[in-house]
């Protein structure tokens, strides 16, 4: 039968009201009534029952769980006592039947009367009151009392029911002190469940959510691990919501302060106002991680406080401060991770967490101001930041987090009044992974590929062809790691650090030359046991006749780059300096170099600050000065082009116009060289044909009057050179440097043009005369191919060797 009892319902039309509703009946009747409203069409007071009904249940839920916390968790043994305490037969009367509340009731008038117990039993104390010997009815009442003291003191039965209702923890060993904190703080923490939410386009904050996984992991926390670009995210965090999680936001910002490209679609959706239809996000915890450097000023982790900002507005609810990792400053990430663990109710206790209590009427006043202390920490007056630019008090328990306050003096910004080193231990460790040798606080040299190949006879690189260079008496170097840039197609894959100044410890020009050229040698002497290398050209390769200064970063703001350059010199060292033209003060002042360089790697601004992403906002302007800069220049000047299909080949007129407007010498133009990495963000589609490289550059030959022809080519390399007609005597060109009397020019003092050190170039290096299919290449080397066992002979024997390079 269905008993209506107190549910009195008014039906009007399409709609019906309750007037009374008796809850205590509704959980039986739960199917009855949906049955009885639905056949009168008014489903709607469905779904308003079931909402109280999951009201009811959840408060009743919180209110056990608010009881569980206010016991006293010192030790396993005190928490089971203290929930004894709380659940008294007055307290659970509303749950027992009269039979149970009678059971409940003489039990405590045992405890409580012992003198009764004594006359009914006659045998445990005298007719005086004394007590008597031990007895077996004295053993049999302690054997009572200890049974139910190990049932929190109610009667067995209900203790059963409470156990099987899952009302009551179950029982642990008693373990010495240290054991039980250690097990007692990972219990806790194992009922926490974080979710980390990644977004990142070259893996850096993946690395960061990694990190974190396994530290949380480590401390009894569940954990799950999303990325932020993957399709299906919306639904692993609906589902996750269940378990009331902590949701963590790591993520990077890209050009102009927009979140990482791969994880737009995710960011696209959190702007739309529908998104609150798809997530509650009422129900969202959660707190930002934001990686990236502050050079970038306004749009220093803008992605993570924009994301920070709209989840507080859509109703989430931070848990902890917003932590922003900069690349200058010191690391505070691991700072940010005890404030975390902190704010889930842990407190730090070496590599474990152990809870938090809530502060109890017992504790004392100065307890109370700590945990207050620490929750202005975590939470700011507003949000705030952990790691932003408002200072941090040190706090025991966090560590000390470093001061971003900056002082500027003499040109360099140092972090509390002293500069720091560039390269830190995670870094170093990156950079010497992929084969840097690293000299000092802030420079490096690497033994390039093409040094290996001429050292086997195999064949040099394109600067061999194009000014005949010797590539396996070449030194690839750099004073400066840092660059103003972070270049779509950097080969490097954005390890090294990035700065719009120099504010880093410096050291001195002479430690570095030495450091790089033994460094160099002692690479060199590894190519002793390599099959196939050339004795001769190994003994010569000890002796360093060039550098290289394009290894990685922007050599220019060095602040001895002059001095640097000049003890090169002094060593019979040639200089091909690379500059990724954003800094046109230190190029105005910069000595004469055998070869400068200016990267050129779009003709337009906007095409410029897609592919470069420069630090600097200005970065047009400082491009154009120091291209009017390299037009006065008197030494060999270059432009560099390197091409990339679908970002900065449409507009040849654009390139043509920069050629006429600097000038230079030389245009180098070069395909993009695909250097994968785990997340590569250019593919081989976007690397042109050697072909397409000739094509672009005969049509800025055409744009600019014929000034510049094709010199000579290198196809191995996809680099083209146009040289300025000026360098062409008849039908020869004039495109190899003459080393000996660049040396001379420079120690007499005097000004020299770059026409002072020319020499010819070989016929089998110009454009078009060479061997059919060579496409520049040595007939001096030999091709090799996998598989190849042909061997070489010394280049010195063969003829056609200029001097310069014997």
């Amino acid at each position: 039968k269905v008993h209506l009892g107190e549910i009195h319902l008014a039906f009007n039309s399409s709609m019906c009201v309750f007037n009374t509703v008796s809850f205590s009946h509704l959980t039986a009747m739960q199917s009855q009534v949906k049955l009885l409203l639905l056949a009168t069409g008014a489903a709607a007071m469905v779904l308003m029952m079931e909402r109280r009904r999951r009201r009811r249940e959840e408060e009743e839920k919180a209110a056990q769980e608010r009881s569980l916390k206010q016991a006293d968790s010192s030790s396993r043994e005190d928490v089971l006592n203290a929930i004894g305490d709380m659940l008294t037969p007055e307290a659970m009367a509303p749950f027992l039947g009269e039979e149970e509340k009678q059971q409940e009731v003489e039990p405590k008038e045992d405890r409580g009367q012992a003198p009764e117990r004594v006359e009914e039993r006659g045998c445990c104390q005298s007719s005086n009151g004394e007590e008597s010997h031990a007895c077996a009815c004295q053993e049999q009442s302690s054997g009572e009392n200890a049974a139910r003291s190990r049932n929190l003191g109610l009667p067995k039965k209900e203790y059963i029911r409470m156990k099987k209702a899952g009302l009551l923890p179950q029982r642990v060993p008693k373990k010495n002190a240290q054991e039980e904190k250690s097990k007692h703080g990972n219990e806790r923490s194992a009922e926490g469940t974080m979710i980390i939410c990644y977004g990142s386009q070259t893996g850096n904050a993946e690395n960061f959510a990694k990190d974190l996984y396994e530290d949380a992991s480590e401390k009894g926390f569940k954990v799950g691990i999303i990325s932020l670009a993957s399709p299906d995210f919306l639904e692993k965090a609906r589902h996750a919501l269940d378990s009331s999680p902590v949701f963590v936001f790591i993520t990077s910002t890209w050009t102009d302060g927009t979140p990482p490209p791969s994880c737009s679609s995710f960011f696209s959706w959190l702007q739309q106002d529908s998104c609150k239809l798809e997530l509650d996000f009422n129900n969202v915890k959660f707190t930002v991680f934001g990686l990236g450097n502050s050079e970038y000023a306004a749009n220093f982790c803008k992605a993570a406080r924009d994301l920070d900002d709209r989840l507080v507005a859509l109703g989430g609810k931070r848990v902890c401060a917003r932590g922003e990792e900069d690349d200058y400053s010191p690391s505070i990430f691991g700072s940010w991770k005890d404030s975390l663990w902190v704010s889930q109710g842990a407190r730090l206790m070496g590599n474990s967490v152990q809870f938090i209590q809530e502060d109890s009427d017992e504790e004392s006043t100065s307890s109370a101001q700590e945990e207050d202390d620490l929750d202005d920490m975590l939470q700011g007056e507003e949000g705030g930041t952990c790691g932003s630019k408002a200072d941090l008090e040190d706090l025991e328990d966090l560590g000390k987090i470093a001061s971003r306050g900056k002082e500027e003096k003499e040109g360099v910004v140092t972090l509390r009044g002293k500069p720091k080193k560039m390269l830190n231990p995670s870094l170093e460790a990156s950079l010497t992974k992929q084969g840097y040798k690293l000299v000092g606080s802030h420079s490096g040299v690497k033994l390039c590929r093409w040094t290996k190949s001429m050292l086997r006879g195999r064949g040099g690189c394109y600067k061999h062809t194009f000014y005949g260079i010797a590539s396996y008496q070449c030194m690839e170097a750099t004073p400066s790691l840092a660059c103003a840039n972070k270049c779509v197609f950097c080969w490097r894959h954005h390890k090294n650090p990035v700065g719009t100044s120099w504010r880093w410890e410096t050291d001195d020009p002479q430690f570095l030359v030495d450091g790089f050229v033994s460094k160099h040698r002692a690479m060199i002497k590894e190519m002793r046991g390599l099959p196939g290398v050339i004795p001769e050209r190994l003994e010569e390769a000890d002796t360093v006749r060039h550098c290289a200064l394009s290894l990685v970063g922007e050599p220019i703001i060095y602040p001895h780059i002059n001095k640097f350059i000049n003890l090169l010199h002094e060593q019979s060292i040639s200089t091909f300096l690379v500059s990724n033209a954003q800094f046109p003060s230190q190029m105005e002042n910069l000595v004469p170099c055998t070869q400068l360089y200016v990267s050129i790697d779009a003709s337009n601004a906007e095409e410029l600050k897609a592919v470069d992403r420069p630090l600097f906002s200005d970065f047009w302007e400082r491009f154009l000065e120091c291209i009017d800069i390299l037009d006065r220049k008197g030494q060999r000047t270059v432009f560099r082009l390197t091409l990339v299909k679908s970002f900065n080949m449409s507009e040849v007129e654009g390139y043509a116009n920069l050629i006429r407007r600097g000038r230079p010498d030389f245009v180098e133009i070069k395909g993009v060289t695909f250097t994968g990495g785990k997340k590569p963000q250019l593919g081989m589609s976007n690397v042109p044909w050697h072909a397409e490289v000739v094509s672009f550059a005969s049509q800025i030959c055409k744009m600019v009057d014929d000034e510049y022809e094709i010199a000579s080519e290198h196809a191995h390399s996809c680099a083209i050179l146009l040289a300025n007609k000026k360098f062409k005597r008849g039908s020869d060109w004039y495109t190899w440097i003459d080393y000996p009397k660049f040396f001379e020019l420079v120690r007499s003092g005097q000004p020299f043009t770059s026409l002072d050190y020319m020499t010819k170039t070989p016929e089998w290096a110009v454009y078009g005369r060479g061997i059919p299919g060579d496409g520049g290449f040595d007939p001096a080397e030999i091709h090799y191919r996998k598989g190849d066992s042909r061997t070489s002979t010394p280049m010195s024997s063969r003829p056609d060797t200029p001097s310069s390079m014997r």
